[in-house]
């Protein structure tokens, strides 16, 4: 029943005022990034979200645009500030998300919505993270975040599917204020944010540069596809 009917409800009145209540704090935010960081503040990605439907997720932004001589964008340890980092530190620069949530693109809780080529790695029961709707926040961002390894993320996503209710949603937001404000394992150890999926299955050896050329192209393609799409 909560599942079905209740959590999206919650997920409504949580989020709508939540953006009331934190009106004043976002235009700060907001204004603040436009002098540190310049425009856009607003920062959005395609991500994947429940049965992996793409939609297009909201953050602030914590990065600048800087480029090399070609145009490409400089290595993320180049272009983060210390601005940021206290950013991402805090977790500032999720709360554009609530707009995804009032949406209903995303939740309060549920598992990450990782990024398009990492999901294009997923096996079979990895993939079964898609069933629900992501959320802002989870049973494995309060068990390590960024920094614990890949697979061991996608079991804590996959047990908080099996065990989802009302008290295990109270239970990871309680845990989560206390996480943030010790603002631990926000990237990955030696990065600035965390690797993706399918660097990590290279690097270890689980796939074959092929396998991982092969895939990387299938999610650019997914993207362009929704972007004509929209």
């Amino acid at each position: 029943m909560y599942q079905k009917y209740g959590k999206r409800m919650f997920d409504i009145i949580a989020s709508a005022l939540a953006l009331v209540l934190l009106s004043p704090l976002l235009l700060w935010l907001a204004w603040k990034i436009k002098k540190n960081l310049g425009s856009p503040v607003i920062f959005s990605q395609v991500r994947p979200g429940k049965n992996n439907k793409l939609f297009r997720l909201y953050k602030f932004r914590s990065m600048t645009d800087d480029k090399d001589k070609e145009g490409n964008l400089l290595p993320d340890e180049v272009r983060m500030t210390e601005f940021g980092r206290k950013l991402r530190a805090t977790s500032l620069d999720e709360l554009p998300e609530l707009w995804n949530i009032l949406k209903g693109d995303m939740s309060i809780v549920g598992p990450r919505p990782q990024l398009v080529r990492d999901m294009v790695f997923f096996n079979e029961e990895e993939i079964h993270r898609q069933d629900v709707t992501p959320g802002l926040t989870g049973l494995a961002q309060i068990s390590g975040r960024n920094n614990i390894d890949w697979k061991e993320r996608f079991r804590y996503d996959l047990q908080y599917i099996e065990n989802l209710s009302l008290l295990e949603d109270l239970r990871i937001i309680w845990r989560t204020v206390f996480k943030v404000s010790q603002q631990e394992d926000i990237a990955t150890d030696g990065m600035e944010t965390s690797e993706d999926y399918g660097d990590w299955l290279l690097r270890n050896c689980v796939i074959t540069k092929e396998e991982y050329e092969y895939n990387q192209n299938n999610a650019q393609q997914l993207i362009i596809e929704f972007q004509r799409s929209i």
